[in-house]
């Protein structure tokens, strides 16, 4: 049999009504094509078709039977009929006599082991015997034909007709009915819509916030790959880094000379300042001939465009090594993919993802040669000599050290009495000569190197302070004597600091410190170059790639906005060509919400999905069994699976769902809980729209990997984004808010049912887990359809069904309760949970009649003769 996996939907068709229009096979495929393109599903593999049609309608519509039987399709074709209504001669007028005729004739098309018949005489929509509803009661009919048009569902109840006589069976029912009203679900949706795009802020590209753990490996190799390759970007006979040596070298040989100027020779004598300065004008043109190299090599390292083949080469030229990309691109796809599923699994919105993509494209891609020639300009000639001048107008900064070393000097020269009171001045005096000649040779030009005023200062106030202190003390000459020779020790000392520090300054407003500098940062503008040619190729497709995904993204969140946006109600009689323009499904009403209050019992409204199954019953119809007038029988009135008039079926018959009231409007063998939505609503449904954007995308990152993500592969993308999200809200409509997409979800487990819709499992638990006695579901058989009914009560199949997402939670509640029970169906569906039990028909109950070929006449049609022509003539030998 066909698993539910293999099934993606069940074609449900009304042959009570405008069966004529389904007379061909082009008619078949033309109407299964309309449902499944509203549903947004493709040709289905393995055709489940959900047939609703009367006892007598089995041997008036075996034309109908016969097309489906041969549908064309891959896998083989299941067809389940659900008969409504008594087997023709059931009664005999008002005093419900039973005449002998009370069979079940069926052709011989729908016995073969692909088909199952389910007779529901009577649907047992009651819920008091005041109420007496129609057999065939619409809503009643509308909440049976949904449950049989969940697959799961489908599949095994087809499953178990097989292992009963003839597949054909009486069924019984008790269904539990969990969801949400219209307003929570549509608000719901619309929220989880508006989570799942993000807000639009209109800003610029991001500040990049992804760390680099967070990459994937392919990707975070072309972000940090360069960074590490950025040692040995001169090859060690090469131009670029002979010139740089030769830079260094001089001036090397400048820091050589200016510790030679330092000390007390470089003060007496000025060759050794002459040196430092040939060796600085020999650094400046060394600088000048590695910055010219430079630049060449920035001119030569890619225009406006991105660093190609020609000028790696051209930097090879110039004793540059650009490292090979070590295959470093070849899984960019396989990146992008996994850091998208990465940041929207941790719950991050489309434009937010997209942004984070705009990011690493900015990151990852490498800039030309040219982009970089301005930061020449930090590094030029002009440059180094505005440095210099900047370090020589800074102001001289003495050392605490020196003057107090000075002030000391002063003080222990001073310690002299009347008349040697004037060996006092000698400490002053030569601070004061040191400060002359030190001024005089750092003399730039026409004016004389800055000299601080500070130790002089404090020598003279030593001085003071060291004779006001001998006046007063009278100290021996000998304590005079001895504080001059410390103070003249203190004195060297001083001036070797104060001279040191002066050599410093002017060597640094000579240049020395800016010409480092400046080399430093041509080599680093140099190694940046270098570092940006590094796998340039595969980082700009990585770029290119990145900035597409984005793109794509934010028309997958622009789709988002278009569906949490408010529908425009569509004139009265206007048609759409959309699969989704017939079946405004947030509008329409909820299966929760009850009928007008002055609607009567058992009458439909004309917007119910449950109309469509009301058929005339009148006398003039029911009288006339010729199977070859269908169209008379029916009135020429379309079906509810035909072309629907706006006045009968304004939001789509076939996929909307039903809606019935609660209350007496509701079938006695079905309970409804509503729930106002849970904490978890809004989040797993915006999870929900994850998912199913990846799998919309999963198509676009095959274009990515092989380079073709141009803007025909991003249209398309955004085209099944559209198809899928429109999917989504058919697949929420239809199946409930407690069961996945059936897109490929995450590893996290569903929420609960309290979590989703605010309502507990237990109820389902204890429903599901019922024992199967007749007490526990309602037989929609009438009374005279109950002695066609086999006795045997072992003979009746039970299927014990709820939703998959509830599974853990039933299965606990069973082990709970002690009672675990074997064999549930778990179902894709989250809407319906309950027992449905399958009763045989006693032995010679059903005939099966053999199907009279007609010859037909000439006056048949070209397109008549290619389909076949079907008469039964119910004759006892006929019959198997």
């Amino acid at each position: 049999m066909t698993s539910p996996e293999d099934a993606t939907a069940v074609v449900r068709l009304d042959l009570r009504a405008g069966a004529a229009a389904l007379a061909t096979t082009q008619a078949v495929r033309d109407r299964v094509a309309e449902q499944l393109g509203r549903a947004g599903l493709p040709e289905p593999d393995y055709p489940l078709f959900l047939v609703t049609d009367t006892p007598a309608g089995l041997t008036d519509h075996q034309l109908q039977y016969e097309l489906l039987s041969g549908y064309r399709a891959v896998g083989e074709t299941r067809i389940l009929v659900l008969l409504v209504g008594s087997s023709p001669g059931s009664y005999a007028g008002g005093e419900e006599a039973y005449l002998p005729d009370r069979r079940l004739v069926r052709p011989t098309t729908l016995r073969a082991s692909t088909t199952g018949l389910v007779w529901a005489g009577d649907l047992r929509s009651a819920r008091t015997a005041l109420d007496r509803r129609e057999p065939d009661d619409p809503a009643s009919l509308a909440v049976l034909v949904d449950l049989l048009s969940v697959p799961d569902v489908f599949v095994r109840v087809l499953e178990n007709l097989r292992k009963l006589p003839d597949s054909i069976a009486a069924p019984g029912v008790r269904l539990l009915e969990q969801d949400l009203p219209t307003e929570v679900r549509d608000r719901a949706w619309r929220d989880a819509l508006t989570r799942f795009a993000g807000e639009d802020t209109g800003a610029g590209d991001p500040v990049d916030i992804i760390p680099d753990s967070r990459l994937p490996e392919p990707l975070r190799a072309l972000v940090t790959g360069r960074d590490s390759r950025g040692q040995a970007h001169r090859r060690p006979d090469g131009q670029a880094n002979l010139a740089h040596r030769t830079c260094a070298e001089s001036l090397d040989r400048a820091d050589e000379d200016l510790v030679a100027l330092r000390s007390f020779p470089g003060l007496l004598h000025p060759a050794r300042r002459d040196a430092l300065e040939a060796d600085l004008h020999q650094a400046r043109e060394d600088l000048g001939g590695f910055r010219a190299l430079v630049e060449r090599a920035l001119q030569g390292g890619g225009g406006a465009a991105a660093p190609t083949a020609e000028a790696t080469a051209r930097l090879g030229a110039l004793g540059l090594r650009v490292p090979a990309a070590d295959r470093a691109g070849e899984r960019v796809g396989e990146g992008l993919r996994e850091l998208a599923g990465t940041l929207l699994g941790d719950g991050l919105a489309l434009r937010s993802v997209a942004q984070h993509f705009t990011a690493l494209a900015g990151r990852v891609e490498p800039v030309p040669g040219t982009a970089l020639l301005h930061r020449l300009a930090d590094h030029s000639e002009e440059s180094v000599t505005r440095g210099s001048a900047t370090e020589y107008a800074a102001p001289l900064r003495t050392p605490g050290a020196a003057l107090l070393m000075a002030g000391a000097a002063g003080l222990l020269g001073g310690l002299w009495q009347w008349p040697a009171v004037l060996a006092a001045l000698v400490v002053p005096v030569l601070f004061v000569v040191v400060a002359l000649l030190g001024a005089n040779r750092l003399r730039t030009g026409r004016r004389s190197a800055r000299w601080t005023m500070g130790p002089r200062v404090a020598a003279v106030a030593g001085a003071v302070a060291g004779a006001a202190v001998a006046y007063a003390a009278d100290p021996p000459l000998w304590l005079g004597g001895t504080g001059l020779i410390v103070g003249l020790g203190l004195t060297a000392e001083a001036v070797r600091r104060l001279w040191r520090d002066a050599a410093d300054s002017w060597a640094a407003g000579r240049g020395t410190t800016a010409l480092r500098i400046a080399l430093d940062g041509l080599d680093d503008l140099l190694a940046e170059l270098v570092r940006e040619h590094w796998a340039a190729e595969e980082r700009l497709y990585c770029a290119d790639a990145a900035r597409s995904v984005a793109g794509m993204l934010r028309a997958t969140a622009a789709a988002a906005d278009a569906q949490a946006a408010p529908e425009p109600l569509a004139p009265a009689g206007a048609g759409g060509s959309g699969p989704y323009e017939d079946d405004d499904w947030l509008s329409a009403p909820s299966a929760l919400e009850t009928p007008e209050s002055g609607a009567a019992d058992g009458d439909a409204d004309d917007g119910d999905w449950a109309a469509a199954y009301a058929w005339d019953n009148t006398p003039d119809r029911n009288g006339d069994h010729d199977a070859g007038r269908d169209d008379d029988r029916y009135g020429g009135d379309p079906g509810p699976y035909g072309a629907p008039s706006p006045a009968a079926y304004p939001a789509g018959p076939d996929d909307a769902p039903w809606e019935s009231g609660e209350g007496d409007h509701a079938p006695r063998w079905l309970d409804r809980e509503i729930g106002e939505g849970g904490p978890d609503l809004v989040a797993t449904l915006a999870g929900d729209l994850r998912n199913t954007a990846l799998a919309a995308m999963a198509p676009y990152w095959g274009a990515v990997e092989r380079g073709q993500a141009g803007a025909l592969a991003l249209a398309r993308t955004e085209q099944r984004v559209r198809e899928l999200l429109s999917a989504a809200r058919h697949h929420l409509w239809h199946y409930g808010v407690l069961a996945p997409p059936p897109y490929p979800a995450d590893h996290r487990a569903r929420t609960t049912a309290a979590g989703l819709l605010g309502t507990d499992s237990l109820r389902v638990a204890e429903l599901v887990g019922r024992e199967a006695d007749r007490k526990a579901v309602v037989q929609l058989s009438s009374p005279e359809q109950g002695a066609l009914l086999s006795r045997d009560p072992g003979a009746a199949l039970w299927i014990r069904f709820a939703p998959g997402t509830l599974q853990g939670e039933i299965e606990a509640a069973w082990r709970k309760s002690g009672s675990p029970v074997e064999e549930a169906l778990w179902t894709s569906s989250g809407r319906y949970a309950g027992l449905i039990r399958l009763t045989p028909l006693r032995m010679g109950v059903v005939d099966t009649v053999l199907p009279r070929q007609s010859t037909g006449g000439s006056a048949r049609t070209d397109a008549d003769r290619a389909e076949p022509s079907v008469h039964a003539e119910f004759r006892e030998d006929d019959r198997w």
